[in-house]
């Protein structure tokens, strides 16, 4: 029998809302990966998944190295065990350096001497003005002609957007902030292979079909089929005339009732084809919390184990209200319903939220 949408989405549930007692560092290894470039994401996607995780907890895990964020895979920031983000900058090798030697304008060979030179300066914590600097004396010395298309646009995230490096704020512990960083190069736990990145992508996100691997970890669908040939999975037809593929220990599928606040990029989006994520949420609710035009998401309302809305607590200020929107035709979270995932957004994020008002929306 061919799978369906919510057959996808209690089996991705079981995954990314496991019941997964431990340390912070344990529960994040056991998600797979979180999508940070918000830097808040981090501590609301724990928050929802976790209810009662605190931000002193979550910033100790940061700062113990038991969790590391920086630029991986599709040139995004992500937050992960050191193992899983050992996989994820392979995904990023395999994924990101071809693409930078085209627009460098050089060879790949050259590319990897100047991941390796980056590595080595970064052996110490540099700022990104640092890093450029760098990044633009090898090229002066390497390859002359590359140095306007590395001074310009994406170019300017050249020396630390490669997976080689992990970041952590410049002064203080506001991980949760979107402040100046300083990066270093990651120590990786170990070789990896692109086995191990199908693998995390389908512990942590399956059943996926080919496309949502590719796209999750900016690969080619020709490095996905390598990586499946090492692996014992088993597949099913599913939506889209798509096949998709899953580890034979996978977890039982699982509802998930009730409210959850979750995260901008969360995995319930991010760990798909950007085509085709309508295990979470409709075609038409997506168009409404994606922003094609900067890559924006709102922070999406989950209810009943579907994305039906988002919410807002706009500012930086300890004390903040909180606006909750759902949209017409989905259903109407009741306020009851709030207390707990406001408690514990308030906690992972060491806020308080001073009023809560709701909002339906036509789409």
């Amino acid at each position: 029998m061919a799978l369906t949408w919510d057959d996808l989405a209690a089996a991705s549930v079981a995954r990314q809302f496991p019941d997964a007692p431990g340390t912070v560092a344990e529960r994040v290894h056991a998600i797979g990966d979180l999508q940070t470039q918000t830097a808040r994401s981090a501590f609301i996607g724990l928050g929802a998944r976790f209810p009662g995780v605190t931000r002193a907890e979550i910033v100790a895990a940061y700062e113990a190295g038991g969790i590391v964020r920086g630029s991986t895979i599709r040139g995004t920031v992500h937050t992960a065990s050191p193992e899983a983000y050992t996989v994820l900058a392979e995904a990023t090798r395999v994924g990101q350096h071809g693409r930078w030697a085209r627009q460098l304008g050089i060879t790949e060979e050259q590319m990897a001497g100047l991941w390796a030179s980056v590595e080595d300066h970064a052996r110490e914590w540099r700022t990104p003005d640092e890093l450029r600097a760098h990044v633009a004396d090898w090229l002066a010395r390497h390859a002359p002609a590359s140095l306007e298309a590395a001074a310009s646009g994406p170019g300017r995230y050249l020396g630390f957007a490669h997976g080689a490096l992990v970041r952590r704020p410049a002064s203080g512990d506001r991980w949760e902030g979107q402040g100046k960083p300083v990066y270093a190069t990651f120590e990786r736990t170990g070789p990896a292979t692109l086995a191990d990145v199908v693998r995390l992508h389908l512990r942590a996100h399956g059943p996926s079909s080919r496309q949502d691997v590719a796209w999750w970890a900016g690969i080619p669908l020709a490095a996905v089929e390598d990586g499946l040939a090492d692996l014992d999975v088993v597949e099913q037809a599913g939506p889209e005339d798509r096949t998709y593929v899953d580890l034979p220990d996978a977890p039982a599928p699982r509802d998930l009732p009730g409210v959850r606040l979750l995260p901008e990029f969360d995995a319930l989006l991010c760990g798909y084809d950007s085509r085709a994520r309508d295990r979470f949420v409709t075609s038409e609710h997506h168009r409404r919390l994606w922003n094609e035009s900067n890559g924006m998401l709102l922070p999406p309302l989950l209810v009943d184990g579907r994305i039906t809305g988002f919410w807002r607590a706009a500012g930086t200020a300890r004390r903040r209200p909180l606006e909750v929107t759902w949209f017409a035709r989905t259903r109407r979270p009741r306020r009851a319903e709030l207390d707990e995932p406001v408690a514990a957004l308030e906690v992972a994020l060491d806020i308080t939220v001073t009023e809560v008002t709701l909002t339906r929306e036509a789409v």
